[in-house]
């Protein structure tokens, strides 16, 4: 039996990476003002982070069912025998309900699961069900990884201001406290499939501090190492320096800097720092 694994773009796989892996890449959709991008083609975080700090009107949409069925059916075209299709949190976005809707309508049995979680760890959660599929494990075991992988996994968030939630409406939603508390500097963290604010911290500097030790906490739980990655949305320098002391920590020579979805960084805002670890 031949089985095809899915993802969608938040999971912020590198190209080269999922072919080499043999991941499909599904991608979620970005529109700044009139005009619709599908995220990883040529969108970048800078451009996001600029139209953001102009208070360009952003608004972010799931894959359509349509979307997942002709990938679905390619893949099946293609010679797949079953499909593993594995998205970010049911709670943060529609892409799973789609994902679900799709499943009903194709010729091969597909199993959608919810990572329960978001960014880079959903990308853990594929790169692991590409890794049972090719121990020659079945759809169902192969699920199973994934699934387990993206519920064990640590999600973290530093963001920079609670403004661009406060215009996304999330600021409430998160638990986040409102009026003065817009110039505290938010730790979110995903808890059973949501994101929720942490601690409140009343600088930058301390902020960051406490994301890296909640980030080397989750990685001392873990009894056979990690993955872990750091992401941002125009905060390089910021992010480089968070790898860089996770990595002296950890007895590393590195740990991965790349930016977040951009679906992700148009609701948290320019300076967003995440730190994903998944156990191994």
């Amino acid at each position: 039996m031949t089985v095809a694994i899915v993802t969608d773009s938040s999971a912020c796989l590198n190209p080269t990476d999922a072919e080499r892996d043999g991941i499909t890449v599904v991608p979620l959709k970005v529109t700044v003002g009139e005009q619709t991008y599908l995220e990883g083609d040529g969108l970048t975080g800078d451009f996001v982070a600029e139209c953001l700090q102009n208070k360009e009107q952003i608004t972010t949409s799931r894959p359509t069912p349509e979307d997942f069925v002709d990938t679905y059916e390619r893949l099946a075209a293609e010679g797949a025998d079953e499909i593993v299709s594995v998205h970010l949190s049911a709670k943060i976005s529609g892409t799973l309900d789609s994902a679900q809707l799709a499943a009903k309508r194709v010729t091969i049995p597909v199993i959608v699961v919810d990572s329960t979680t978001v960014g880079l760890a959903v990308g853990f959660a594929a790169g692991r069900a590409a890794r049972a599929r090719d121990a020659g494990g079945a759809a169902s075991s192969i699920s199973a990884a994934a699934r387990a992988a993206g519920e064990a996994s640590t999600t973290l968030m530093y963001v920079d201001t609670l403004e661009y939630l406060r215009r996304g409406g999330r600021v409430t939603a998160l638990g986040a406290v409102i009026g003065g508390a817009l110039a505290v500097k938010p730790i979110l963290a995903m808890t059973n499939g949501e994101a929720k604010v942490i601690e409140k911290v009343r600088t930058s500097a301390r902020a960051l501090k406490r994301l890296e030790a909640l980030a080397l906490a989750a990685c001392d739980a873990a009894e056979n190492g990690v993955d872990i990655g750091v992401q941002h949305l125009a905060a390089s320098d910021t992010a480089e320096q968070v790898a860089g002391e996770l990595a002296k920590a950890l007895g590393r020579d590195s740990v991965p800097v790349d930016e977040i979805s951009v679906v992700l960084g148009a609701h948290s805002g320019p300076g967003t720092v995440l730190v994903a670890v998944t156990p191994r």
